[in-house]
């Protein structure tokens, strides 16, 4: 919910570090419903394409009840399992608030909930995209300690001018990431997991390119936001995730500074391509093709 350029001070009735209240009393019924029609279509048919912390977050802060969830009441559950907390604000934050909350624990969520006739587009996230799309994940302490390393990272990547890399790392894993398991590719990205139409498209579509997860790789490669994605990342486990983040990005901003971006659509000799229906199977294309 961070947004580039976004240097205003915080609308009115919002405090300082732009929280507001959620209001959940003032939801009307109709609201309600669409949290509820959203929802149940995703609960149906995340089972087999999410992966376990996801629908285990699910399970634990049982967002589905009567419609919106009050964060009062998840946040009881939430911080019990891994000190994380909701805070409600009034739509997209600038970067420096954003970077603060999450190096705090805090997971700045929007307050508002799409229209009945919105199910399956909105150009700002809402409340069912950053809450069922996000938060799950959070009762996930691996997944939760990954966020908080974010948070903190992004501070130190605005003073090094090198937030464009950071915010493609979290693009390709916190809104669009896919988990390799067992079981076959599992997704945890919030920007799947709360899409109808995405949720089959990343699994399932042969078009995408599903690529193994490298950082640097992730960092060379630009996003757009105005159509499925043309290439996923495959971490191999949250742990990696976390574990890749741990690290002083000082010497890879340093490289990234004289490198050129990656085309969204291409494959490099050097990438592992997970092909569609795989489990635990990974080739380099240029490798297959020799």
């Amino acid at each position: 919910m961070s947004a580039d350029g976004l240097t205003s001070g915080p609308p009115p009735g919002a405090r300082a570090d732009w929280t507001i209240d959620q209001g959940w009393e003032n939801y009307s019924q109709a609201e309600h419903d669409v949290w509820i029609t959203l929802y149940e279509r995703q609960a149906k048919l995340l089972p087999g394409r999410a992966c376990d912390p996801f629908l285990g977050g699910l399970e634990a802060l049982d967002l589905h009840r009567t419609g919106i969830p009050d964060f009062a009441r998840i946040n009881e559950e939430l911080m019990r399992l891994t000190g994380w907390t909701v805070v409600a604000v009034p739509g997209l934050v600038p970067d420096e608030v954003f970077f603060d909350h999450l190096a705090n624990r805090r997971f700045p969520a929007g307050q508002f909930i799409r229209k009945a006739d919105q199910l399956d587009y909105l150009q700002e996230p809402d409340i069912f995209h950053d809450v069922f799309g996000h938060v799950p994940m959070l009762t996930d302490p691996v997944f939760a300690d990954y966020m908080q390393a974010y948070g903190e990272g992004g501070r130190r990547a605005m003073g090094l001018g090198r937030l464009h890399n950071l915010a493609r790392l979290y693009w390709y894993t916190v809104e669009f990431g896919l988990l390799q398991t067992p079981q076959g590719l599992r997704i945890y990205g919030a920007g799947i997991v709360s899409s109808r139409a995405e949720s089959i498209f990343a699994l399932d579509d042969p078009s995408p390119n599903r690529l193994a997860f490298d950082l640097e790789r992730v960092m060379r490669t630009p996003y757009r936001i105005d159509d499925f994605q043309q290439v996923y990342f495959v971490i191999p486990s949250l742990r990696a995730l976390l574990d890749a983040t741990l690290q002083d990005f000082s010497p890879i901003y340093e490289r990234l500074s004289r490198a050129q971006d990656i085309p969204i659509a291409a494959v490099e000799p050097a990438d592992q391509v997970f092909t569609r229906g795989t489990q635990a199977y990974a080739i380099s294309r240029a490798a297959a093709a020799q």
